[in-house]
Parts: structure tokens; sequence; C-alpha cells
């Protein structure tokens, strides 16, 4: 990102196309911090178990027996094959199809048949104890299960308080889930999704038919690494109809973490799981606030609004993708300086991650030419 007097631009195109930048950012946009995949809610029994693709990691997110939500590498430990395709019930041990290695729910090596020839079951020196499933610091707060890929973020309380302390008037133990939204698999970079939260400034020309939240009513929100905009509507529509009219904000936990809050009862998160630099896949969920319940008529309304305005997005997002094939969009597009803080920010902190590693990488190599 870039600055020309009071031009601001914005990341430069191979940051959502280049495949090596997109290596990059696994290693670190993603690694560093903790990143949001998935919903507790999901999981009902011991033996539920979800596996998630994400920063090119297969992940295996699994509730135990003592009715915890954990997450390991998803491969085992024999020849590292992907041990869980589906989400699926499990049972009470995880089996590999490949050679029936078997694990315990909490991911500890129970047996590996005939691995020292035909009923030697142990060879000398071997200990289960030291071949389980690699496990994922993991974090679940209230419904969300953030995990940290490299184990260095800080305690999540501490990583999420900027967002945390600015919901401070909801409870959100008393958080009801009403409806899902999956919009499955969107021909975009997973960074335009975010950007395009966090920013009101699309909001009256793409969701004119869709929302009633004048421009003008809008603010930003930069606090640390927690970024997007809010608005307080005059004239709040409490019935949720066919245009969303009500005071809502929208924010952002770096990297991929989103909630949005609308008055008087409702919050929605959405997961967005990065595949590749041009493919993302999307859910969202949402909840009631205060205990309050949904009739199916006002779910199904909500729905409704809810999946217009978001393919009103989608099809933004994927047109930004578009976009960035083109040589015009080299200097990375530009940035209003009112509107668009929040995209500011972040496009920033990807900055600081990215070029952390590229320093060290260069260093490594200067290192290595000096022996």
């Amino acid at each position: 990102m870039a600055k020309n007097g009071k031009t601001i631009y914005g990341l430069p195109a191979k940051s959502y196309t280049d495949l090596q930048f997109w290596k990059t950012e696994c290693n670190t946009v993603l690694a560093n911090g903790w990143l949001f995949v998935g919903f507790a809610h999901e999981f009902v029994k011991s033996g539920d178990a979800i596996p998630v693709k994400i920063a090119d990691i297969p992940v295996l997110l699994i509730k135990n027996n003592t009715n915890e939500i954990t997450a390991f590498h998803n491969v085992c430990s024999h020849r590292c094959l992907k041990l869980v395709n589906e989400k699926k019930n499990v049972g009470k041990i995880i089996q590999c199809p490949y050679h029936s290695w078997i694990y315990g729910l909490d991911g500890s090596l129970k047996a590996s048949p005939h691995f020292g020839g035909t009923n030697n079951h142990k060879p000398k020196g071997f200990n289960n104890s030291d071949h389980g499933l690699k496990p994922i610091r993991i974090h679940v707060w209230h419904d969300w299960i953030f995990i940290n890929l490299n184990g260095k973020a800080k305690k999540f309380k501490e990583y999420a308080k900027p967002l945390i302390k600015k919901f401070d008037d909801i409870d959100f133990k008393k958080l009801k889930y009403a409806a899902t939204l999956d919009f499955g698999k969107i021909n975009t970079n997973w960074k335009f999704l975010i950007e395009n939260f966090i920013e009101p400034y699309h909001v009256q020309f793409v969701h004119k038919t869709t929302t009633n939240q004048p421009l003008k009513d809008h603010y930003t929100i930069v606090d640390g690494i927690c970024y997007g905009s809010g608005v307080d509507v005059k004239e709040e529509d409490n019935k949720n109809s066919s245009a969303l009219s009500v005071t809502s904000r929208y924010l952002s936990l770096f990297p991929n973490f989103i909630i949005g809050t609308y008055f008087p009862n409702q919050v929605g998160v959405y997961l967005n799981i990065p595949i590749s630099p041009g493919v993302t896949s999307q859910k969202r969920i949402i909840y009631t606030t205060d205990g309050q319940e949904m009739t199916k008529e006002e779910s199904n309304t909500v729905k409704k609004i809810w999946w217009s305005v978001h393919k009103e997005d989608h099809e933004m997002c994927e047109r930004l993708q578009e976009g960035r094939a083109s040589p015009a969009s080299d200097r990375g597009g530009l940035l209003s300086p009112h509107w668009e803080k929040g995209v500011q920010a972040f496009k920033k902190l990807i900055i600081k991650a990215t070029m952390k590693s590229s320093k060290r990488l260069k260093g490594e190599k200067n290192v290595q030419r000096n022996k």
C-alpha cells in the first residue's frame, strides 16, 4: 500500500492473484494470529468431526469424550494420509483407512497393527505416546472456533480485546441460533470479502434495493486489529422487512473473523475460508439476542434479505478479482481517505505480516551465500 501526496493506493494486484504471495500469506497472515474456522453449535455429540482445509493445511476439528472441541492436523502419523475426508461422527475412535492405525478422540495413538511385522504391533523402541495426532492450538469463544496454526499468538482474550470490548452491550451467552446461509465457493480472494464487509462506501450503491442505510449516517471504526464501520438509523425497522434498515455495526478481527450486530435482535457471523488465491468459501450464521426467538416466517424473511445482500456483495467481489488481471490494477486502485479507513488498516496488517517474512527469507538467503 502506498501514498502519493494525498492519494492512497491499495495492495498490488499480485496480492490477490499470485501463487507465491498466497503461499507467503498462508505462512504468515493466516498462521500468526487466531484464525476463525468454525461454529461450536455444529458439534452436537462426542465424535462429531469436521475437516477444514485452511491456509493450504488440512485441519480436523473434533468433539472429544469430555465434550471439548479440539483441533489436530488432519494427517495420520504413519504415512501422513488425510484421516477424515468429510463431516461426520467418527464414533469412539479415528481410524486411518490406509493401514488401520487407530487414534482416540484425544489424538492419542491406540493401535498400529502389524507395524513391526505380522502380529508385531509395536517394534522395539516404538512408543505410542510419541506418535499421536499433532495438536493445533484452539480457542472457542462463545459459538466461534479459532485456531492458531504456528502456536505463537497471544492468548485469545488479549489478542481479541479490541473487538471484545466493543460488545459490552450484548450478552453473547444469550445468543440463540436462528439460521444458516451457506454460500459455498465464491470466485474471489478472501481479502476482498473482508474489505467489502468493513467499508460502508458501497452500501447505498450496491444495496440500494436491499438496504435503507444512507451513507451520510455511517461512520468508520479502527482499533488495532479490529476495524469496520457502523450506521445509526433514525427510524428502525424492527420487523426485518424486505430492506434492511436498522442501526448496525460491521466489525472484523484480523485476519478473517467477521461479526455484525443489527438492532434490536440480530447478530450475524460469517466464516470466510481461504481456499486459493481466487477462491473462498463462505457461510453466515444468524443469531437472535437476549434469548429471543424467531418465528419460521421471520427466519425466512431474514434469510431472504441476507441472501440477496450477500449475493450483491459476491458479484462485486468476483468482479474485483477479475479486475486484478488487468495491468491497470498493478498499483492496487485508490482508497477513500474517509470511508475506507478500515480497509487501509486491514491492508497495513497484511503488509506488516508478509514483509516480515520476506525480510527473514532474504536474510536467510544472505547467510547461506556467505557460508
